[in-house]
């Protein structure tokens, strides 16, 4: 039995305390200063989480952020769980009570720009802990198809553990996969989180394929004869992801596995990327789409394009990535999404 912290209760980070405890881990789930409410809530309610529409675990701990010296003696491992733009808060806190070596493991989605360079926010976390004067210190990174609920509720779910050192994502399986919680090992770290963070411009833009496959023809044809475009733009959508992800140290083959075109496919399938992609294949400008329907949902792949977008469009060609193009000027600088086909 390991002791884990899981800090940040939002869906994913809760959902993912079920399968570590299940496997009988002494799990804590701390939420961010952010989340003071949420936690009473879930506490008050017989841990009833509003998000997932499920009761966790009652063994696991669930604190708010106030209490978070209080439960970090002893700690095995630390789940990041928070959003993107929580990385350099989450690094400075951990950054009081981290233990060189002790392994993070981060499940946020995203990249960040550091001296004009893209990096991964396993890097950025890195760097944040070194700044504060940790030399040691031990990051994976788990991703892959995984929607929150689905894992709350005991789904079947394969997910991937990048680590530079294999036999540390090998100590990290053991520790939190379960009957119906896998997971697969690479060192890939890097081919893993860009693919992970990329592939959300590329849900929007299939999530789109029904407005995009005959703008001209009746919304009811298209909502019936869209697919044929949709196979087209995953098709073209993973080709790009192939090329990026290769032109920041990834591997090719981690694009056509969990971290990439299987979590394209969840995301295309059922998330907030697709849900906005629709909106702005049906001719929704995205400033318009987000006020009108998403006014306070975090959708995650137009904030990594209004994050990143004009250091991509610096790094590649337009011509040769045109559907990276398309949804980046859509996003950035607010224009119809039109694909150049």
């Amino acid at each position: 039995m390991k002791k884990i912290l899981i800090i940040g209760a939002g869906a994913m980070g809760s959902a993912f305390s079920v399968p570590c405890a299940s496997n009988n881990n002494e799990v804590t789930l701390i939420g961010t200063f952010l989340e003071n409410e949420l936690i009473a809530k879930i506490k008050s309610n017989n841990n009833f989480h509003p998000s997932l529409n499920i009761n966790l675990p009652s063994k696991i701990n669930i604190q708010n952020f106030d209490n978070l010296k209080n439960v970090t003696k002893g700690i095995d491992i630390i789940v990041v769980a928070v959003s993107s733009v929580g990385i350099d808060w989450v690094g400075d806190e951990i950054s009081k009570f981290y233990n060189e070596q002790t392994p993070i493991i981060v499940l946020t989605k995203g990249l960040s720009i550091n001296n004009d360079q893209l990096i991964t926010l396993s890097e950025k976390l890195e760097l944040i802990l070194k700044k504060n004067g940790h030399k040691e210190i031990n990051i994976s990174s788990v991703k892959g198809p995984c929607l929150a609920s689905g894992l709350a509720n005991k789904m079947r779910t394969d997910t991937i553990i990048a680590n530079k050192n294999v036999k540390e994502a090998q100590k990290i399986q053991k520790i939190i996969q379960t009957k119906y919680y896998k997971c697969e090992i690479s060192d890939d770290i890097s081919g893993v989180e860009f693919s992970s963070a990329i592939k959300n411009l590329y849900s929007m833009l299939i999530g789109g394929s029904q407005g995009l496959s005959n703008p001209s023809a009746p919304e009811e044809i298209q909502e019936k004869f869209y697919l044929n475009t949709a196979a087209s733009l995953i098709h073209r959508s993973i080709s790009e992801m192939v090329e990026i992800v290769s032109y920041y140290s990834g591997r090719e083959e981690t694009v056509y596995g969990l971290a990439g075109l299987g979590d394209l496919y969840v995301s295309v399938s059922g998330g907030r990327n697709s849900k906005m992609g629709k909106l702005l294949g049906k001719g929704y400008l995205y400033k318009e789409a987000k006020e009108q329907f998403m006014k306070d949902i975090t959708v995650e792949g137009a904030q990594l394009a209004l994050d990143i977008g004009p250091k991509l469009t610096s790094n590649f060609d337009k011509k040769k990535f045109p559907l990276l193009f398309s949804i980046l000027e859509c996003i950035c600088e607010n224009k119809k999404l039109q694909i150049v086909w």
